[in-house]
């Protein structure tokens, strides 16, 4: 089993960027299909980024963040990461870490029902 504990959030100004960091234990982030969820106040938890156990880690996005967001993932400090870049308004809310143990090493999920385990989330707010 394994906890997730993410940070990095924070209150930023339009197109600034940020990294969320989310910190494995209990297991290494290597027997995980990994992804990133966010959800707004009143809104239901959408699918941001997903990253494959596979290494070298085949990646997916949801189209709202293709080109500025990118997932990966540190073997070595049992992380992985979601670097946002150019960061809009409609990008704040609580962001989440998710981790499964996937059936297949290249398989990447999208459905925060497909996961088993999560963070607590942190707060990204977007200035304008």
């Amino acid at each position: 089993q394994v906890q997730l504990v993410e940070s990095g959030g924070a209150l930023v100004q339009v197109g600034g960027s940020l990294r969320l960091s989310c910190a494995a234990s209990g297991r290494s982030v290597i027997s995980y299909a990994m992804g990133w969820f966010r959800q707004a106040p009143g809104q239901e938890r959408e699918f941001v980024a997903a990253i494959s156990r596979r290494s070298g880690g085949s990646t997916f996005y949801a189209d709202f963040v293709k080109g500025r967001f990118t997932i990966s993932r540190d073997i070595a400090s049992n992380e992985q990461y979601l670097q946002m870049n150019n960061l809009k308004p409609e990008d704040t809310a609580v962001y989440f870490c998710a981790a499964k143990i996937p059936t297949y090493s290249s398989d990447v999920y999208v459905r925060a029902s497909d996961y088993n385990y999560w963070g607590q989330g942190t707060q990204v707010t977007v200035s304008s």
